[in-house]
C-alpha cells in the first residue's frame, strides 16, 4: 500500500536548508513549516479518483495539501480520503461506502478544537522548545500513520470478507451527501457548469435510489449512475476543494437533519395522540347498529337472565367501566372461555348513555355462556354528582377546560408530547374515575375484581378470590424496577403535602387487574381519602393527570403485592416482552397507546386479542371488521 510521508520528510529537508541561512531565517522557515504541518493535520475530506494501488486498493494523488489516503473500497468507485492528525488525536475515514454520518459527526465534534489549536499557533509564535516538541510530535505521528492505516485496512478486509448486500445503497446515499455539499459551494462560487452537472447527477441518483432499502431493490442502472456521480465529484473536488467550507457545510447539514428528526418526532407524537383519541370507524359503526336494534326491541326483551346473582357475595364479581363494545366483549369472552365454571362469574359493566344500548344489545345477542352479566348506565347513578364527587366538579369547571383545551396546548403537529397527553379524552371521562367508587356502586359485595377494557384473560381467575390480602384493600402487581415506576415518578415531592406523607422510593403498582376488599375499603373510608387528595389537587400541583397517582396515594400502605404472573403489562408499548411471560400470564394488558383494536397495534401481540373475536359475526361483517 502506498503511503505518502511528505509531511515528515519535507520538514526534515527544510531544517537542513535552514541551517545555512542563519538563526533568523531558520526560525522563519521553521515557523512557516510548523503552520503547514498543523494544516496537514486537519481532517481533509476529498473524493478520490480511480487510481488502483495494490490488491483492490483505491488511492488518489494529494490535492491542496499532504493527504494520507486510507483505502476503503475494493470497487473502482469514488471514496472519501482522510488525514491523520498530529498527536494521533484524530483520524478521519469518511467512505462513500460506509456510514458517512458517524464520520461527519466525529469531524464536526473535533473541528473547533483543531481550529483553536491552529489559532494558538498563529497568534503565539513558537519558541525553540515548542518547535522541537512539534517536530517530535510530527515524527511520531508519521510513524503512527503507517501502523494505524495498515491496522485499519487489515481490519476492514477481515470484516468485509462477506460483502454487505446493502453497500451500493449506502454508497449512493453518501455520494448524494457529498454532491449536495459541492452543489452549495459551486453555487456560491458561480461555477455554473459544475452546478448543472451536479444537479443532473443528483436528480438521476435520487431517481434510481427512490425508496429502495436494499441493493436488490435498486434499478439495474445504479452502477452507471454511481460512476457518473463519482466523475463529477472528482471534478468538483479538484475545482472547489476547501476543507473548512466542506466542514461547515457538513455541520449545517447535520444540524438541519437533527431538526428534521425532532420535527418528525413531534409530528409522530401528535399523530399517535390523535389516533389514541379517535375511535376506529368499525367500532363506531358497530355501536350505532347495536344501539338502533336495541331500541327497536320491546321492553320485555331488554333484560338479562339470572339477575338474582348480581348481589350475591358467593359469586366471583367483576367490575368493568368502558365505552368500547368490542373491547368489553373480548374481556368477558376471554374470562368466560378460560373459566373452569363460568356459572360462578358475574360481570358488572358500567358505560355512558351513548353506548348503553349497544353494550346491552351485544350481550343480549351473545350471552357469555352461563355467566351472569349486567350493564349499568353511568348517568343513572344520581348520587354521583358534582356536590359529592370532587373530580366531577373539577372536570366541569372552567379552569379545567381552560387547562385541557386552551392554555399552552397547541393543536398543531409541533405540540409537545407532554401537552398532548393532557388532551386524551380518558382523563376527562368519569368512566375512568369510577374505580374509586366501587363500594358505592356495589354496596352489597365484599370483594370485586376490577378489570380495564384493554386486557385479555388467559387463565381461570378463581384463585384471586382465594388470595389472603392480609388486611389490605388492594391486591395488585407491582411495577417498580430499580428506579422506575416509584412514587417520585408520579407525584410532586417538592410539595409539602406529598413529601410529608409518602416515601418517594415506594414501589408503584398497576391498575388493570385489581382485587379489592370492599369491606375493608368501606371500613377505612378510602373514597373519602381519595376525595381529600383530589380536593387538594384542584390546581394540579400534587400530580398532573390520570387515576394512578391518586390511586397510589389512596391505597398507600394498603396494597398487597400479587405474583407478577397474574398480570403482565406493556403490550401497548413494549415490543420486547418475553414471549414466555405472555404465555404464562393470567392476564395480559395492552396499556399504552397501541391498543389491539387499532391499526397502530403491535402485530405480534394482536393475535392474543383477536382470538376471542368471531369475525364472521353478522354485525362485524356489516361494519367491515377484518382480522
Amino acid at each position: 500500500m502506498a503511503l505518502k510521508k511528505g509531511s515528515v520528510s519535507g520538514f526534515a529537508k527544510h531544517e537542513d536548508e535552514g541551517g545555512n541561512g542563519g538563526i533568523g531565517g531558520y526560525r522563519l522557515v521553521l515557523a512557516v513549516l510548523v503552520a503547514l504541518s498543523v494544516l496537514a493535520s486537519l481532517p481533509f475530506v476529498v473524493v478520490s479518483g480511480f487510481h488502483t494501488i495494490g490488491e483492490g486498493v483505491i488511492s488518489s494523488s494529494p490535492s491542496k495539501g499532504v493527504i494520507d489516503d486510507i483505502p476503503v473500497n475494493t470497487n473502482n468507485t469514488a471514496t472519501i480520503g482522510t488525514n491523520s492528525s498530529v498527536n494521533n488525536t484524530f483520524t478521519l475515514s469518511l467512505s462513500l461506502v460506509g456510514d458517512s454520518s458517524v464520520d461527519a459527526i466525529s469531524m464536526i465534534a473535533r473541528e473547533e478544537r483543531n481550529e483553536n489549536q491552529l489559532l494558538e499557533l498563529d497568534f503565539d509564535p513558537p519558541n525553540e522548545d515548542t518547535i522541537v516538541k512539534l517536530e517530535n510530535a510530527n515524527m511520531q505521528a508519521s510513524e503512527l500513520v503507517d501502523s494505524s492505516i495498515t491496522g485499519k485496512y487489515s481490519k476492514w478486509k477481515k470484516e468485509n470478507k462477506n460483502k454487505n448486500q446493502d453497500s451500493t445503497i449506502r454508497l449512493m446515499r453518501d455520494q448524494i451527501i457529498m454532491a449536495r455539499i459541492y452543489l452549495s459551494i459551486s453555487e456560491k462560487k458561480r461555477k455554473l457548469d459544475l452546478v448543472q452537472e451536479l444537479q443532473i447527477c443528483l436528480k438521476r441518483s435520487r431517481g434510481v435510489l427512490g425508496e429502495a432499502n436494499i441493493d436488490a431493490e435498486l434499478h439495474y442502472s445504479a452502477p452507471k449512475k454511481i460512476k457518473a456521480m463519482a466523475d463529477v465529484l472528482s471534478k468538483a473536488r479538484d475545482q472547489l476543494f476547501d476543507c473548512k467550507l466542506v466542514t461547515r457545510k457538513l455541520r449545517a447539514m447535520l444540524l438541519t437533519e437533527e431538526e428534521k428528526v425532532r420535527r418528525l418526532k413531534r409530528q409522530n407524537t401528535f399523530l399517535i395522540q390523535l389516533g389514541v383519541k379517535g375511535i376506529p370507524g368499525g367500532i363506531r359503526c358497530l355501536s350505532l347498529r347495536l344501539t338502533i336494534d336495541y331500541y327497536l326491541l320491546p321492553p320485555e326483551r331488554r333484560n338479562f337472565p339470572r339477575s338474582e346473582n348480581l348481589e350475591d357475595p358467593r359469586f366471583h364479581h367483576y367490575a368493568l367501566s368502558t365505552d368500547n363494545v368490542l373491547a368489553a366483549a373480548v374481556v368477558v369472552n376471554s374470562t368466560v372461555m378460560n373459566a373452569k365454571d363460568s356459572s360462578k362469574h358475574v360481570f358488572h359493566l358500567v358505560t355512558d348513555s351513548l353506548n348503553f344500548g349497544a353494550l346491552k344489545m351485544w350481550f343480549l345477542l351473545n350471552p357469555p355462556e352461563e355467566a351472569t352479566i349486567h350493564v349499568e348506565n353511568l348517568d343513572e347513578l344520581k348520587w354521583l354528582n358534582s356536590s359529592y364527587c370532587p373530580v366531577l366538579r373539577q372536570l366541569n369547571s372552567a379552569a379545567m377546560r381552560e387547562y385541557y383545551f386552551k392554555a399552552g396546548h397547541s393543536t398543531t403537529r409541533s405540540s409537545s408530547a407532554s401537552n398532548l397527553k393532557y388532551r386524551n379524552p380518558k382523563y376527562l371521562s368519569m368512566l375512568n374515575h369510577l374505580r374509586f367508587y366501587l363500594p358505592q356502586i356495589f354496596p352489597e359485595l365484599d370483594k370485586i375484581l376490577f378489570l380495564d377494557d384493554d386486557i385479555v384473560v388467559q387463565k381461570d381467575l378463581t384463585g384471586l378470590w382465594l388470595v389472603d390480602l392480609e388486611g389490605k384493600v388492594n391486591g395488585a402487581v407491582e411495577t417498580c424496577v430499580e428506579n422506575f415506576h416509584r412514587f417520585d415518578k408520579y407525584l410532586n415531592f417538592s410539595n409539602s403535602f406529598i413529601a410529608g406523607e409518602f416515601d418517594p422510593n415506594a414501589c408503584g403498582w398497576a391498575y388493570g387487574m385489581n382485587i379489592f376488599d370492599l369491606k375493608e375499603w368501606k371500613k377505612r373510608n378510602l373514597t373519602g381519602v381519595y376525595h381529600t387528595w383530589q380536593n387538594l389537587n384542584e390546581d394540579r400541583l400534587l400530580w398532573k393527570l390520570g387515576t394512578l397517582p391518586p390511586g397510589l396515594m389512596t391505597f398507600y400502605g394498603l396494597t398487597y403485592s400479587l405474583n407478577k404472573s397474574w398480570h403482565v403489562l406493556g403490550l401497548g408499548y413494549n415490543p420486547s416482552i418475553n414471549p414466555s411471560e405472555i404465555e404464562n400470564a393470567a392476564v395480559i394488558h395492552y396499556n399504552g397507546n397501541m391498543k389491539p383494536w387499532m391499526e397502530m397495534a403491535m402485530t405480534k401481540y394482536r393475535p392474543y386479542w383477536t382470538k376471542y373475536i368471531d369475525y364472521d359475526h353478522p354485525y362485524l361483517r356489516q361494519c367491515n371488521f377484518v382480522k
